[in-house]
């Protein structure tokens, strides 16, 4: 079991209601048809539009541009056959406690990783580190939490983006391509998750550059959780002691999954290195 010290700081992160996240869906939905399509078949469609209006209006209504685009959204809608907010919901519910189980991710629920996400409440951003991370970084989205992904490998990215698609994640996940050491998205995470073979990887220069910068990001309460490597996957790696000097101050716990270690860290009051 793990033994975290006291309660995390930070404000609890707003709770959106189901009708806010069914908006996000077929907004999304809307979005990513448009993109799909040409031009020329997206004129085709305001052209239906215009035509509907027309002859629903009896020259009664002013045709705006702003009228004219919301219909268009309509008729994408039915294209679709988008599901009513009442059959959405009850899909949507359905998946997202599917999602809420580690082993929807391929993770195994018995690890300390996943005991660590499952007992901290979303009270701020997450921040996920490599490509290892990748399926926690959607497990802690299918528990509320705002997550940034950062890999340096395009194809994972865009793999993670693709899923976090499919599993109607995506207004929780932001991902970018990012070399560590070189330039970080503004974020203050309450809770970071560091995938080890990314970490070595990087050139110590840059990694020491990278712990340094979300050391002094996190806010008191924050916890960095170094992912246990995996024997046979993780051939170039970092432990734990590797990383606990950059944890001066913080709280440690080391932790064992197998053959794999990592260590847990959570940021004391008092630590004066916060930017």
């Amino acid at each position: 079991m793990l033994t975290l010290p006291g309660p995390h700081g930070g404000r609890p992160q707003p709770q959106r209601s189901l009708r806010q996240e069914y908006s996000e869906f077929i907004l999304e939905r809307i979005e990513d048809f448009k993109q799909q399509i040409s031009r020329e078949e997206l004129l085709q469609i305001a052209d239906e539009a215009v035509r509907e209006l027309e002859a629903g209006a009896e020259e009664q209504l002013l045709l705006t541009e702003v009228l004219m685009l919301e219909h268009v959204d309509r008729l994408i809608i039915r294209r679709l056959n988008l599901p009513s907010y009442r059959r959405w919901r009850t899909r949507h519910l359905k998946l997202r406690r599917a999602q809420r189980e580690p082993t929807h991710w391929g993770l195994d629920p018995r690890s300390a990783a996943v005991e660590l996400v499952g007992s901290v409440a979303p009270d701020g951003p997450a921040l996920v580190v490599g490509a290892a991370a990748a399926p926690y970084g959607l497990l802690l989205a299918a528990h509320d939490w705002s997550v940034t992904f950062v890999a340096a490998d395009v194809a994972i990215v865009e793999g993670l983006e693709t899923r976090a698609s499919g599993e109607a994640l995506s207004s929780r996940v932001d991902a970018f391509v990012v070399s560590l050491g070189c330039w970080m998205p503004d974020v203050r995470p309450a809770l970071t998750l560091l995938d080890p073979g990314s970490l070595a990887r990087s050139e110590p220069a840059d990694r020491e550059t990278f712990l340094q910068h979300v050391v002094s990001r996190t806010p008191v309460g924050g916890i960095h959780c170094l992912l246990p490597s995996v024997p046979g996957r993780d051939t170039i790696t970092v432990g734990p002691e590797t990383v606990k000097a950059y944890y001066a101050g913080w709280h440690l716990e080391r932790i064992h999954d197998g053959a794999g270690r990592g260590l847990i860290a959570t940021r004391l009051a008092g630590d004066d290195r916060l930017n």
